[in-house]
């Protein structure tokens, strides 16, 4: 990669943020058609959050983290994860299962390590000039007819605030790692999504005692139901073909009689239905909250030096708060005039397309009812027919429309929540690739130059 010497300079290839889940989708899909491309790492591996304590200093990962979402659900179309590998695997094994994957396709002399995207600005005509900083610590410039953006959005921790101070220790769970932080102290979870779940679990077992405040009831859905992954207990099909309120009465009922009601563990009942909300999934939360070890408060009303007061009235002694209070959609490479994830909102054409900004694509930033890695290689394979001329993208106006429609439809089902604006459902949106880049052949097609 070289410095750009005049404003006309263009090699129309596309240039890549990211080399974790979805950024190494999109290279081998890019590298398969014949798409030449640069991708940029900040970090000295691939894999994103999923490297334990990754050096790019994105990572959220804690050292028991497993996936959420079954083995087989997670896997690329083209790359089934190991028979033998236990139905959720942890961190480690996901990484594994990565680096088998650049290394069976071939593409890693393709990523550039240890480089750092600075800043992505419009050149005209659809390219875009990227400026990196490498190991050496130079700043250089490159001019590309695509930039496909997979940045992540589970890495820029988002705070809240409550009235009062309080003087003890605090985090947020971005930065959680191990439990031997907690032992011995009084600790306060905030938040009911998975991480809070995952990290209060653990805290439970080693904490003098564990708090974990939930400001209104979830639907908490086990990992398994009557033997079955619980990503598995409906077939395929059924998620793909019926509409979600047609879906949510057989998977409510599953639930029922897998679990009860949420009152029955002590935990607030949801004020929503099933699949109104982003899942949170837990296998240990029932046990823990039953022997226990966790006990559930409201939301906090006060913060009170060394201790936390909540709606209730009730008042504890707490040593540690540690914050599972979710991410700001970040691109720090953009300035705002070219996307504002203000509230976490991003108006994108099938959560892809920037309407506005010819070539400029977004990679896996979805929040799926499933894997999104299956739904970043899917999204790659769009990118990919759009910039090989295969297919093209209908009038501004008509990806506008689409943005809108799915905003509503997203206000109508889901509880209103920053972790719900980029909310899809895992086989539909699937369909729904494929259908509009097949609908795609009959719009005008801007490929690149290839070189």
């Amino acid at each position: 990669m070289s410095n750009l010497n005049s404003s006309d300079r263009s090699q129309r290839n596309a240039c890549i943020i990211g080399a974790g889940s979805s950024g190494i989708a999109a290279a081998k899909t890019l590298r398969e058609r014949g798409i030449p491309y640069d991708c940029f790492e900040m970090g000295s591996g691939i894999g994103g959050m999923w490297r334990y304590d990754n050096d790019n200093g994105r990572s959220s990962a804690y050292k028991s983290l497993h996936i959420n979402t079954s083995r087989d659900t997670m896997a690329y179309s083209d790359f089934p994860l190991p028979r033998d590998w236990v139905p959720f695997p942890d961190h480690e094994h996901v990484l594994k299962y990565f680096e088998s994957y650049v290394d069976h396709f071939g593409f890693r002399d393709t990523i550039t390590f240890r480089t750092k995207v600075e800043k992505v600005v419009p050149a005209g005509n659809g390219d875009w000039d990227v400026t990196v900083v490498g190991p050496d610590g130079q700043p250089r410039t490159n001019r590309y007819g695509a930039v496909l953006v997979a940045n992540g959005h589970h890495w820029n921790p988002r705070m809240v605030t409550y009235p009062g101070e309080f003087h003890g220790e605090q985090m947020h769970s971005h930065y959680y790692r191990t439990p031997d932080l907690v032992a011995g102290k009084r600790v306060l979870v905030i938040g009911f999504g998975n991480s809070s779940c995952d990290i209060a679990c653990e805290s439970s077992r080693v904490a003098d005692t564990t708090f974990m405040s939930v400001r209104r009831g979830a639907h908490v859905i086990p990992k398994y139901m009557f033997g079955w992954a619980m990503d598995t207990i409906l077939p395929s099909w059924l998620w793909t073909y019926l509409p979600w309120w047609a879906i949510r009465p057989l998977f409510a009922a599953s639930l029922w009689w897998a679990r009860g009601k949420m009152s029955w563990y002590g935990l607030p009942e949801p004020e929503h239905s099933v699949l109104q909300e982003h899942p949170t999934i837990s296998a240990d939360l029932f046990n823990v909250i039953g022997h226990g070890y966790l006990k559930i408060k409201p939301n906090v009303q006060e913060l009170r030096g060394d201790s936390v007061q909540f709606v209730d009235g009730s008042v504890e002694k707490i040593d540690l708060i540690v914050w599972c209070t979710g991410y700001n959609i970040t691109f720090p490479f953009f300035d705002n005039s070219i996307i504002d994830p203000l509230n976490n909102e991003v108006s994108l054409y099938h959560r892809v397309v920037h309407p506005d900004q010819p070539g400029l694509y977004f990679i896996g930033l979805v929040q799926p009812w499933g894997a999104i890695m299956p739904l970043a290689e899917a999204q790659s394979k769009w990118v990919a027919d759009l910039l090989t001329g295969t297919s093209g993208l209908p009038p501004r106006d008509t990806m506008l429309t689409e943005i809108q429609t799915h905003r509503s439809k997203i206000a109508a089902r889901y509880t209103k929540s920053d972790r719900h604006t980029i909310q899809v459902d895992f086989y539909p949106y699937q369909r729904q690739l494929t259908k509009v880049a097949r609908r795609g052949r009959k719009w005008p097609k801007k490929p690149l130059n290839l070189t």
